[in-house]
């Protein structure tokens, strides 16, 4: 199997022995055996463990920014884009990987190259919302990104919320609800153009 290849089919089936079991209760040997693979081939990949959990973090982070990038360049209409930004976290969570419990739930998070890679996600995602309320209502940078971070925030905190607690609502209606409260608090803010 090519390089490239097999580095993605370990990577996948990492990410379901992380998933299931957390960082610290997988082990290697666990993740060669549901590649089909000796540890061997798995070490000349990855040298350990750690290395391994954080290219998972890197794909799984990209990801979910990635979305949030998408999201907002999908149209002009910010309550459009607050929805889309809003449903970007809720379709990330209801992924059935369960990849986002690397990224919002890891039993790793004291180590700091993980909390690095979680806090990219907040930064970055937040950077982006940061620049549209920053050019749409020309407030200080500061403010722009002091509201991005609660955006981003509400929309993690509740997507997370809702995959595991919210019982019957559907994904489509609980990104409503919560892009509804979000844009009712964010388009108070002035703008300086008609979008």
């Amino acid at each position: 199997m090519p390089r490239r290849e097999r580095r993605a089919q370990l990577l996948s089936s990492a990410l379901e022995v992380f998933v299931a079991q957390g960082y610290h209760a997988a082990a290697m040997d666990d993740i060669a055996e549901r590649a089909g693979v000796s540890k061997p081939v798995l070490y000349q990949h990855f040298p350990g463990k750690l290395d391994l959990y954080l290219a998972l973090l890197d794909v799984s982070c990209d990801q979910i920014i990635d979305n949030c990038r998408v999201a907002l360049e999908s149209t002009q209409d910010n309550k459009l884009r607050v929805g889309a930004a809003v449903d970007a976290f809720f379709e990330y969570v209801a992924n059935d990987t369960g990849a986002f419990r690397l990224v919002f739930e890891s039993d790793l998070t004291n180590e700091p190259a993980v909390r690095e890679h979680v806090d990219r996600v907040t930064t970055e995602c937040a950077t982006l919302i940061a620049h549209v309320i920053h050019d749409d209502t020309g407030l200080p940078d500061a403010a722009s990104k002091l509201l991005a971070v609660s955006l981003v925030g509400m929309a993690q905190v509740s997507a997370r919320f809702w995959l595991s607690e919210a019982g019957d609502i559907g994904r489509t209606d609980a990104a409503a609800l919560v892009s509804a409260l979000a844009w009712r608090g964010i388009r108070g803010y002035p703008k300086t153009d008609e979008h």
